[in-house]
């Protein structure tokens, strides 16, 4: 008998590790678009959890049909027309990182320690008829492990917050991930962003909340062990209602509605 090739091992494990590969790389392209259904789906519940719409017994496209997509110029406030920008393949986490969707931001217009902002963001409006009744508002900001991401249901008055919800971070488990609590999420809803001067007066404090007295209508419960993380969850929502924010939007809004009125 011929003597082997001492290759001939070597030639079959890359036979098999090409194989493996080519299996694996198929079932990635091919789970693909179930993927981005997945995540899809994921957003919406978290838009409706937020909005306090979310039913565990309703499929969550049903629930979703009274919500509209837009698209916001942040530094106008204006809505962005739908043959500009598709809402529905706009990708703002990309953008913000793009050179002609994105922006630099210095430390001293980034508290919530974003580095780089979109110039456009998506907005959700909640619809009965053709009257807006919530804003729907993605945010986001660093916490003291990760940057932590979350919408926020803002009332047709653009002042009191309808509800929130966290849904993706990677604060420590018990303590700062204790934003994804519903008990804590509670706490916002009623809470005014602004002062009747139009400052922004909303704040996550450090242990408990104002019960009574003009502080009460604006503060909420610091997290409890995770004082890097409440102040996180304090600097984003200082960022997102001011000026490089959502307050030009809401400024728009204002005029609009006073135009019309």
């Amino acid at each position: 008998m011929a003597d082997q090739s001492p290759l001939k091992p070597f030639y079959s494990v890359l036979i098999l590790a090409f194989v493996c590969s080519a299996l694996v790389a198929g079932a990635v392209v091919g789970l693909q678009p179930l993927q981005e259904a997945n995540r899809q789906l994921d957003r919406k519940k978290n838009i409706l959890a937020a909005a306090g719409l979310y039913r565990e017994d309703q499929p969550i496209d049903r629930l979703f049909a009274g919500v509209e997509t837009r698209i916001v110029d942040l530094a106008t406030g204006r809505y962005v027309p739908d043959d500009q920008l598709d809402p529905e393949a706009y990708n703002q986490l990309k953008a913000a990182l793009s050179t002609d969707l994105g922006r630099s931001l210095d430390a001293a217009e980034d508290p919530a320690r974003l580095r780089r902002l979109e110039k456009y963001s998506l907005v959700y409006l909640v619809k009965q008829g053709e009257t807006v009744e919530q804003y729907i508002l993605p945010v986001r900001g660093k916490g003291l492990w990760s940057t932590m991401f979350a919408y926020v249901a803002v009332d047709a008055d653009l002042n009191r917050i309808r509800g929130v919800a966290f849904y993706d971070h990677g604060e420590t488990p018990g303590l700062g991930g204790e934003i994804e609590n519903s008990r804590w999420q509670q706490l916002w809803q009623g809470k005014r962003i602004y002062a009747d001067s139009g400052e922004i007066a909303i704040r996550v404090v450090k242990g408990k909340a104002a019960t009574d007295g003009a502080q009460a209508a604006y503060e909420i419960d610091g997290l409890s062990g995770a004082s890097l993380t409440t102040q996180g969850v304090d600097r984003l929502l200082h960022f997102w209602f001011g000026d490089d924010g959502f307050k030009p939007f809401f400024r728009q809004l204002r005029q609009e509605e006073t135009s019309n009125g």
